[in-house]
């Protein structure tokens, strides 16, 4: 059974840090910012005073100026909600002759760090595994024992089936209410229209989407040579081709596939990483982490 929190990958990321760019909600104190107005932490605003409000929050200062009772208002910090979706379908089974891992245990692997890095944040971490329907939901929480459970789904999914977002998507945006962190772990191969209109429903709702697109090297490269029989998956048939007569297709369709999935997702403000599996999972995972952060800065200075 693979062992999907690698202490290799731990190392590399247990500095970084998941900060929400947007507003999120929660139940805990932790390190980020929420709608809810309360008695705590940050001065937001002044409201009128009303019967029953505790009268140590009255602003006396503003009371000497006008005469007017008025209380003072904050912003509490809460933890990060964060759902994360990891594709279980039949092609996120392949693993390339050069491999150390298939996409899907890639795939895992990725789930796993993140999920460990927000729990020791004090945030919360719940997962998603899908393949044609919804096969698992891990509503999130910040209890520590939610990276067992997690890891325990990930280590029992066989991946099998198609792909289908259209429907489970929607339905998952639904039912995801508080505003927060959707993650989603795939090879997309999804009509894009139907997986961008699900992505856009969590956008719609409100929810910071990031997208982490694996693929094997062998599907990035097509190093293939001689006359080789490919087996189809998720209901595809099986293709025997002499690789060299298709490769610059191949390639030009997959350069075309890679660049039109991160067109549509800068589209829909969403943060894309293309993932090839021969990358350090550590590595991958800290370097797209540090652009998010250099990103939210810049557009913090901007403003």
């Amino acid at each position: 059974m693979p062992n999907y929190l690698d202490p290799r990958v731990l190392a590399t990321i247990h500095r970084l840090d998941i900060r929400a760019r947007l507003v999120v909600e929660g139940f805990i104190s932790g390190e980020h910012r929420s709608p809810y107005r309360g008695f705590s932490v940050e001065f937001a605003e002044h409201r009128e005073y009303a019967p029953g409000d505790d009268l140590k929050h009255v602003d006396w200062k503003v009371y000497s100026k006008t005469d007017r009772y008025y209380v003072k208002q904050y912003e509490e910090e809460t933890n990060l909600r964060a759902h994360i979706f990891v594709d279980a379908s039949e092609s996120m089974r392949y693993r390339g002759q050069h491999a150390a891992l298939s996409k899907y245990d890639y795939a895992a692997t990725l789930a796993a760090a993140m999920s460990f890095l927000l729990l020791q944040q004090q945030d919360a971490a719940g997962l998603a595994l899908f393949d044609s329907e919804l096969r698992q939901f891990l509503p999130p929480s910040a209890n520590p024992a939610t990276l067992q459970t997690i890891c325990h789904h990930l280590e029992q999914a066989q991946p099998s089936r198609k792909t289908n977002v259209s429907e489970i998507f929607h339905a998952l945006a639904e039912k995801i209410r508080k505003r927060g962190f959707i993650v989603l772990i795939s090879d997309l191969f999804v009509p894009l229209d139907d997986l961008f209109r699900g992505l856009e429903h969590f956008r719609h709702r409100r929810h910071e989407v990031m997208l982490l697109h694996v693929m094997d090297d062998d599907e990035l490269r097509f190093p293939f040579e001689g006359n080789i029989l490919f087996r189809g998956m998720e209901e595809l048939p099986s293709l025997k081709v002499e690789p060299r007569s298709i490769r610059a297709a191949y390639l030009d369709a997959v350069g075309h596939f890679t660049a039109q999935v991160k067109r549509l997702a800068a589209h829909h403000r969403i943060d894309y990483r293309l993932i090839n599996t021969k990358e350090n999972v550590g590595a991958a995972l800290a370097a797209f982490l540090a652009a998010r952060a250099a990103t939210a800065k810049l557009a913090g200075t901007k403003r």
